[in-house]
């Protein structure tokens, strides 16, 4: 198993990217999909992370930065061939390690409230993270749960 700092470059990635969006438009009215783009996630202030498994994609997820001391959840995404085996803890782990290595002090994420988001909202829940106000730009709204934690 190996997780890298990824450019965004790879057709898996890509693909990985694009699922995860295409889920977000089925699940949730277009107005509360906040999935950042390619070019978004190419930016300075975001750290993307990929899982590789047998030369395989597995898992990914980012780090936008909000200020020099908060941090955002975006983009964490499982490949479906390797659900329920915990890599999605293990890259979080290691995210919420990166986090303290950038050092910010508090990690924040939206993600949504209905039951397709159950499994998102345990993984956080088992890692430390609390439900909060909606946090930067984001709004109140019925299909999204805002969640933090202290590093």
């Amino acid at each position: 198993m190996q997780i890298q700092l990824d450019d965004l470059s790879s057709s898996a990635v890509k693909q990985l990217l694009e699922q995860h969006h295409q889920d977000m438009l089925a699940t949730s009215p277009p107005e509360s999909v906040h999935t950042l783009d390619l070019t978004s996630l190419m930016q300075a202030d975001v750290k993307f992370w990929t899982l590789w498994q047998g030369g395989r994609l597995a898992a990914c997820g980012a780090i936008k930065l909000l200020t020099s001391q908060h941090g955002e959840i975006k983009s964490m995404r499982t490949h479906e061939d390797f659900r329920g085996r915990g890599i999605a803890s293990i890259l979080l782990d290691y995210m919420l390690s990166q986090a303290s290595e950038l050092g910010l002090s508090q990690l924040s994420l939206e993600t949504g409230s209905m039951a397709f988001f159950k499994p998102a909202r345990a993984l956080y829940e088992k890692h430390g993270f609390e439900y909060c106000d909606p946090f930067a730009d984001y709004e109140l709204d019925p299909h999204s749960a805002f969640m933090t934690r202290q590093l």
